[in-house]
C-alpha cells in the first residue's frame, strides 16, 4: 500500500465540544436567576411575593431539567442502567416540594438543590459521556445557586 491509499489511524474519540449556541443559551438561562435576586431587593412590598415565587417556580424547572437531562443520557445506551431514570426524578420532586415553601425557605432549599445536582453530576456525566458540559454546569450552578441564596436573604 502506498501513502495515498493508506488510510489514517481512526482517532479516539473524545467527549464532543460544546455547541456554541447551546452555550450562549445556557448563559442567558441565567438571566431570570440574577434578575429575580436583584428584584427582589428593588420592588416595592406588595410585588415583593411575585417576585420571589416567579424565582421560585423558574429554580424548579431548572432543577427539573437537570435531572431529566439524565434520562436523555441514559436514552442514549444501549442497555441502560436504572439509576439515571431514578436519579432522574429526585430533583424534580425535592424542587416541586421547595417551590411550595415559603420563599426564604423554598429559595434556600433550590439553591442547595443546584448545588446537589452539580455534585451529583461531577460523579455521574462521566460515566454517560458528559463530562465536557461540567465547567460549564459548576459557573451556571454557581450563579444561580447564589442568585436563590441572595433572593433567600432578601425575604
Amino acid at each position: 500500500m502506498n501513502d495515498r491509499t493508506a488510510s489514517p489511524a481512526p482517532a479516539r474519540a473524545g467527549p464532543a465540544p460544546i455547541n456554541p449556541i447551546a452555550k450562549r443559551i445556557a448563559y442567558a438561562g441565567l438571566i431570570p436567576f440574577v434578575l429575580g435576586a436583584a428584584l427582589v431587593w428593588l420592588v416595592r412590598e406588595d410585588a415583593h411575593p411575585y417576585v420571589t415565587d416567579g424565582l421560585s417556580r423558574y429554580a424548579a424547572i431548572v432543577i427539573s431539567f437537570l435531572g431529566a437531562i439524565h434520562w436523555g443520557l441514559a436514552f442514549r445506551q444501549t442497555v441502560p442502567s436504572p439509576a439515571p431514570f431514578i436519579w432522574g426524578v429526585v430533583p424534580a420532586m425535592l424542587a416541586w416540594i421547595a417551590s411550595t415553601m415559603p420563599a426564604y425557605a423554598g429559595l434556600a432549599v433550590e439553591g442547595f438543590l443546584l448545588i446537589g445536582c452539580y455534585i451529583a453530576d461531577r460523579k455521574l456525566y462521566p460515566a454517560l459521556g458528559a463530562s465536557a458540559w461540567l465547567t460549564l454546569r459548576f459557573r451556571l450552578s454557581t450563579v444561580a445557586a447564589l442568585s436563590c441564596f441572595i433572593a433567600a436573604q432578601g425575604t
